[in-house]
This record gives C-alpha cells, structure tokens and sequence, in this order.
C-alpha cells in the first residue's frame, strides 16, 4: 500500500518529529510509513487522515495487488 504522508507532511511545514509527536508516534513509525516498510493499524491511518483533514483514501493508496500480497 502506498501513501502520501511524506508529502502532506511536508505541505504542512511539519518535521518528521513533529508529525509523531501530533499521532503520539515515534519518528522511526513515521519514517516506516512514509517509507511503506509499514502499514498502519485502521486507528492510526484514522489519525492521520484526520489530522490532514482528508480521507482514508485520500491518503493511503490501496491497490488491488496489495490485497493478494502482491506487488504493484
């Protein structure tokens, strides 16, 4: 699954740090994310579509590969 985290983060002039402290995350699970080394739970892919006021969808990427265990 892909995301847009790295650029909302970066539209929104928030650090990496900063971003973790708002989901009450540490740096390394934004990195991760932002990395797609790690998807998160349906709680936390809430928070941040919350925090940038946009979707679930609008922020992860879901493609149909991804549910299979496959890649793109």
């Amino acid at each position: 699954m892909e995301n847009r985290i790295s650029q909302l983060r970066q539209e929104q002039g928030l650090t990496q740090q900063m971003l973790a402290e708002k989901l009450s995350v540490s740096r390394q699970t934004i990195i991760s994310l932002e990395t797609g080394r790690y998807n998160p739970s349906i709680r936390l892919a809430w928070q941040i579509s919350r925090l940038f006021d946009l979707t679930i969808e609008d922020v992860f990427i879901f493609k149909e590969d991804d549910q299979n265990g496959k890649n793109k």
